[in-house]
C-alpha cells in the first residue's frame, strides 16, 4: 500500500554543477525537493519506488547508474547503495536526477527500485502501473519526478502557450490537494502539446494512491526559465 509521495520536478539543472553559476536560481526548488523526501522518510517505508518520464519505460534496480557527462559536467550517480553486478543499467535523466536527489539527502530508510514511465503511456495504463507498485508492498513510498508545461514564456523551450498556466495551476491545484481523480483527468494531448513531462508519472502516482486516503501539501510552485516546476509531499 502507499503510504507517502513526493512529487519533485526533474531538470538536470537541478543539480548545482550542471547549473554552474547559475546554480542558486533553484535553491528554493532544492531546499523544496529535499524536504519532500524527508517526508518520505518519515513514513518508514519497506520499499521507495522512483518513477519518472522517458522515451521509453523500463525497471532498473539499486546500482543503477546515471550521468551528467552529457550536460558537461563531470558527475555520476548511483541508484540507492546497491551496486549493479554488470554495470550495464544506465538511468535516464529523470531517474539520474532522482538518484542525484536521493544522494544529495544520504536515503538509507529503505531498498529503491526506479521506473522508467513512457511519456506517452496511456491514463489507464498509468493506473494500472501505480495500482502494481502500491501492491507490490505493505509500506510503500513513490518519489515521482516530472516537470510541468515547458511553455510558460517567450524564452521557453516551447516557447509562449497561454494555455501552460492555467494547465500548470490545475495540476499544481490537484498535487496539493491529492486529488486522485484530477491527476486521472489531466488532458494528455494538450499535455503532450505544451511538453509536460510529469504527466504519466502523476497518473502512476494516481493509480497508486487509489485507496491510500492520502492528504497533499504543494511546497513548491514556479516556472523559472520558462518551465512549471512543482514540489509536492502525499502523507
Amino acid at each position: 500500500m502507499l503510504v507517502a509521495a513526493a512529487v519533485c520536478p526533474c531538470p538536470p539543472l537541478l543539480v548545482p554543477d550542471v547549473a554552474a553559476g547559475a546554480a542558486s536560481e533553484l535553491d528554493a526548488a532544492r531546499a523544496a525537493c529535499v524536504d519532500a523526501v524527508g517526508v518520505l522518510a518519515a513514513a518508514r517505508p519497506d520499499r521507495l519506488v522512483v518513477v519518472g518520464p522517458a522515451e521509453e519505460g523500463g525497471t532498473y534496480g539499486e546500482g543503477a547508474r546515471g550521468s551528467f557527462r552529457g550536460f558537461g559536467v563531470d558527475v555520476d550517480v548511483v541508484l540507492g547503495r546497491g551496486a549493479d553486478p554488470d554495470g550495464a543499467a544506465v538511468l535516464p535523466a529523470s531517474l539520474a536526477v532522482a538518484a542525484w536527489l536521493l544522494g544529495r539527502v544520504g536515503w538509507a530508510d529503505a531498498p529503491v527500485e526506479a521506473r522508467a514511465v513512457a511519456r506517452t503511456l496511456d491514463p489507464e495504463r498509468c493506473a494500472a502501473t501505480g495500482r502494481e507498485i502500491a501492491a507490490s508492498d505493505p509500506r510503500v513510498a513513490l518519489l515521482v519526478m516530472g516537470d510541468a508545461s515547458a511553455c510558460r514564456t517567450l524564452k521557453a523551450p516551447g516557447y509562449l502557450d497561454e494555455r501552460a498556466e492555467p494547465f500548470d495551476a490545475a495540476a499544481g491545484r490537484a498535487l496539493g490537494s491529492a486529488d486522485v481523480a484530477a491527476l486521472k483527468a489531466l488532458d494528455v494531448r494538450l499535455a503532450e502539446e505544451l511538453k509536460v513531462s510529469g504527466r504519466a508519472p502523476w497518473q502512476v502516482l494516481a493509480g497508486a494512491a487509489e485507496d491510500a486516503d492520502l492528504s497533499g501539501a504543494l511546497l513548491y510552485e514556479d516556472a523559472p526559465y520558462g518551465v512549471g516546476y512543482l514540489v509536492a509531499t502525499w502523507s
